[in-house]
């Protein structure tokens, strides 16, 4: 599993537009693309004009599917306008149990 976490800073008066845009590529994505497992849209705590995305593939491979597909573009297309990001956090694969 390929898992990934990333941060956007977003204008103030465009955070509903962020929010829309990302749950939107989340559902397209989780519904139309086999390898994407988890896509969740995080509000930070304490930075209302702070958001990650908390993505998980099945591997590399599946990521970058999406990444060259048509709801990534078009979320780019949009919160590109507004939000400043992404900004990595985390990346990596998932060091799965072993039977001992």
């Amino acid at each position: 599993m390929y898992q990934f976490l990333v941060s956007f800073t977003v204008r103030p008066e465009h955070r509903d537009d962020f929010v829309r845009v990302a749950k939107k590529t989340a559902r397209d994505s989780l519904a139309n693309e086999p390898g994407s497992h988890r896509f969740e849209v995080i509000a930070d705590e304490k930075n209302p004009d702070l958001f990650y995305l908390n993505e998980v593939y099945a591997d590399l491979d599946a990521f970058n599917t999406h990444a060259g597909g048509p709801y990534f573009g078009a979320f780019f297309a949009e919160a590109g306008t507004y939000a400043e990001g992404p900004t990595w956090l985390m990346r990596g694969n998932l060091i799965a149990d072993s039977a001992a």
